[in-house]
C-alpha cells in the first residue's frame, strides 16, 4: 500500500481530556503531536512518570536523598 503523504497527529486536550485527531484547539490547551492515538490517550501518565523521575534525578543530584 502506497503512503499518500498525509501525516496523523494525535493530541491531548487538557481542557476536555479528550484525545483529538488532526489541528483542532490551541496548542497551550493539548499535549502532542503524538504519533498514535493510544499514545495521546497515554499522555498525562506518560508526563506524571516522566516527571516523577526528572524529580527523583534532581534530588540525587542535589544530594537529597543522602
Amino acid at each position: 500500500m502506497r503512503s499518500t503523504g498525509v501525516v496523523v497527529a494525535w493530541w491531548y486536550n487538557l481542557l476536555t481530556n479528550k484525545v483529538e485527531e488532526g489541528p483542532g484547539a490551541p496548542n497551550s490547551e493539548r499535549l502532542g503531536p503524538f504519533e498514535t492515538e493510544d499514545a495521546a490517550a497515554n499522555a498525562l501518565e506518560n508526563a506524571r512518570a516522566r516527571n516523577e523521575k526528572w524529580d527523583q534525578e534532581n534530588a540525587t543530584w542535589d544530594g537529597d536523598n543522602e
